[in-house]
């Protein structure tokens, strides 16, 4: 019996393995979905929910020994093989297929994650080198194009919140749970398992958040935020793949389902920003963080973004007019929900917004808020009604009425006298008398101004109404030859 085991146990070489990231002379990307499958499964592929499978051609599989059952000298070598016995790939879309396998296979990597989840010795290299291996096959793979995005209207897609499941999900999942244990075991040697955990590694996993699985992408978080935490060297270069994803979903394709996922993750990375913020910091949040909000898809990730914006903001106060800036120029003029949105995010930065900063930009920030205030979509007026209510942007406005109260009046009045919705017109009205308790001369001298003003505009209309019927009745007493064109009123 034991040499039957130790025959299945794999032997050590002298000679680097041609497929190992460790071989210079490898061409191709070891971690890469393509050269792992082409070592541990069939080409031929099939098409999963979210995942393009390969048909695994291991039949038989034989379960190996339990842990409990070898010397503490062999468990690593043990360890080694059951990683090795994990990396056949089995198509989930039929559960009736290869269904003893499976099994053998899940019962293994339970196994696998109870081994590592007790602190195990000092993981070897070699069992590094199988870790990734096991985890690169079973994980990194190419998904199919979306087929709801394809196939149906965007009006389809928004009413669609049923999420497309993985039918591999029982066995990924602890295949997830296991690299998320190896990451944060102190087995883990960052300084070996870095040239295996190494950039290729990680832009795979980055790669996997668009997943139409929540469940998987969830996992991915979780798992990226370790690596990040684990492994400084490679801090600089998860930043930049992040910020690579989020420029080419806005600017390029403005579809991917791991926005929020990726967003949350960089409002953890901001948190731990040194003081002074370093000019590649301030350059991603003008040139990837503030151009998120024109998307249509805003509202998936708003939350998240809006948190790695405030977080910018807290480090560096100065930002704030950088970030209102950024917001009025993607304003969504014909888009009422992402309007509240923009809204909500400049009461949370007027808030800690300092004096100076504010006074930089309240001129276009206040008529940007009239323009607002009139809309006929009344949830768009409301909300910017509603800002009237918070004691620090009433301080501001207070200490500044002098410019604002002669931008905001025009529009208080014109909702007075014409807006259609009574909880608008109530909200104005409050707010009105807020204002002439705040300061009821420039509110009366703004009210004459406003009338002046109407009145101006009257005369106008009247005297273009004037000069048209003068017009009309030259055109109508000029001869009519054939060269002549016609006005013909209806």
């Amino acid at each position: 019996m034991w040499k039957q085991f130790l025959g299945k146990l794999p032997r050590r070489s002298q000679n680097p393995d041609p497929d190992s990231p460790r071989n210079p002379t490898s061409s191709t990307d070891p971690w890469s979905p393509s050269s792992l499958r082409t070592n541990a499964t069939n080409p031929a592929t099939k098409r999963a929910s979210s995942a393009v499978f390969p048909t695994c051609v291991i039949a038989g599989i034989e379960p190996l020994l339990a842990f409990k059952d070898v010397p503490c000298s062999e468990k690593m070598n043990l360890f080694i093989s059951k990683l090795s016995l994990c990396c056949g790939v089995f198509d989930f879309t039929d559960p009736t297929k290869n269904i003893q396998e499976k099994e053998l296979k899940r019962a293994t990597l339970l196994e696998l994650l109870d081994f590592i989840s007790q602190n195990p010795p000092k993981l070897t290299e070699n069992a590094i080198v199988a870790t990734c291996k096991m985890c690169s096959i079973n994980l990194f793979r190419v998904f199919p194009p979306n087929s709801r995005s394809s196939n149906s209207s965007p009006s389809e897609n928004e009413n669609d919140d049923e999420p497309a499941l993985d039918p591999a999900w029982p066995h990924l999942q602890i295949v997830y749970d296991f690299l998320l244990k190896v990451i944060t075991s102190p087995s883990l040697e960052a300084k070996v398992a870095k040239k295996y955990i190494n950039h290729s590694f990680i832009l795979n996993i980055i790669d996997l958040f668009d997943s139409e699985d929540p469940r998987e992408r969830d996992c991915l978080k979780t798992i990226l935020h370790r690596i990040y935490g684990k492994f400084m060297v490679h801090r600089p270069f998860v930043r930049r793949c992040i910020s690579n994803v989020l420029c080419r979903f806005v600017f390029e394709t403005e579809k991917h389902n791991g926005i929020s996922e990726l967003l949350e993750i960089f409002g953890s990375v901001i948190t731990g920003f040194a003081l002074p913020l370093k000019e590649e910091h301030k350059l991603f949040l003008c040139r990837t963080l503030i151009p998120l909000h024109k998307p249509k898809s805003l509202g998936a990730y708003f939350r998240q973004l809006s948190y790695c914006v405030n977080q910018f903001i807290d480090k560096d106060p100065k930002l704030a007019t950088v970030v209102i800036t950024g917001l009025l120029k993607f304003w969504p003029i014909t888009n009422s929900q992402k309007e509240v949105m923009f809204l909500s995010e400049l009461e949370e930065i007027l808030e800690v917004i300092s004096m100076t900063e504010f006074q930089k930009v309240m001129i276009p920030l206040f008529r940007r808020i009239a323009y607002c205030t009139i809309s006929l979509h009344f949830q768009v007026a409301e909300r910017a009604l509603f800002m009237w209510n918070n004691d620090q942007v009433i301080n501001l406005i207070a200490q500044n009425r002098r410019v604002i109260l002669p931008t905001m009046f025009s529009a208080l009045e014109a909702n007075a006298q014409s807006h259609w919705n009574l909880g608008v017109l109530n909200l104005t009205l409050n707010v009105k008398k807020m204002l002439a308790e705040m300061d009821n001369e420039l509110a009366v001298a703004c009210i004459s101004e406003f009338q002046d003003e109407e009145k101006r505009k009257i005369f106008a209309a009247e005297k273009r109404n004037e000069m048209w019927a003068c017009l009309e009745n030259a055109a109508r007493l000029q001869p009519v030859s054939s060269n002549t064109p016609v006005l013909v009123m209806q």
